[in-house]
């Protein structure tokens, strides 16, 4: 594709877009290139810088992709422990003895977050108590 910045001859400004240089030159003997403004046939291509490129300017479009989609997901994961942290009680220092009353129906099934040691976490696991941290979000730590 090609864009030409265009104007017509009642001085209007406009851009379009099309397959080659020969498409357009096609189109404009057929008169099927109009200025959406006035309807004018009679369109010229404008003067118009081009646009070149570079390596780096390529490396800054994919760098702001990945930023915007790193900011969407601490966005939707921010959303996801907040639903978490909502529906949850927190039992802090007691979330290794609460979940294991749970998973063996000594107590009412509920949500937990709390604070558990790494060997705490792998003992629960072992057990088959299902368990999962949560992310520390950098936000969290300010």
């Amino acid at each position: 594709m090609i864009r030409y910045e265009l104007s017509c001859d009642n001085g209007h400004a406009f851009e379009g877009w099309f397959g080659s240089a020969d498409d357009f030159d096609r189109q404009q003997k057929m008169e099927l290139v109009s200025c959406p403004s006035c309807g004018s046939t009679h369109v010229a291509k404008r003067l118009m810088a081009p646009a070149v490129s570079t390596a780096r300017k390529k490396e800054r479009r994919q760098e702001l992709v990945v930023q915007a989609g790193q900011r969407e997901m601490m966005n939707k994961l921010r959303e996801i422990v907040s639903i978490i942290r909502a529906n949850s009680e927190d039992v802090g220092d007691r979330f290794p003895e609460e979940a294991r009353k749970i998973h063996y129906g000594e107590a009412e099934q509920r949500g937990l977050i709390g604070r558990a040691t790494p060997d705490e976490v792998r003992d629960l696991l072992e057990e088959g108590v299902e368990v999962a941290p949560l992310p520390l979000l950098p936000d969290d730590t300010n």
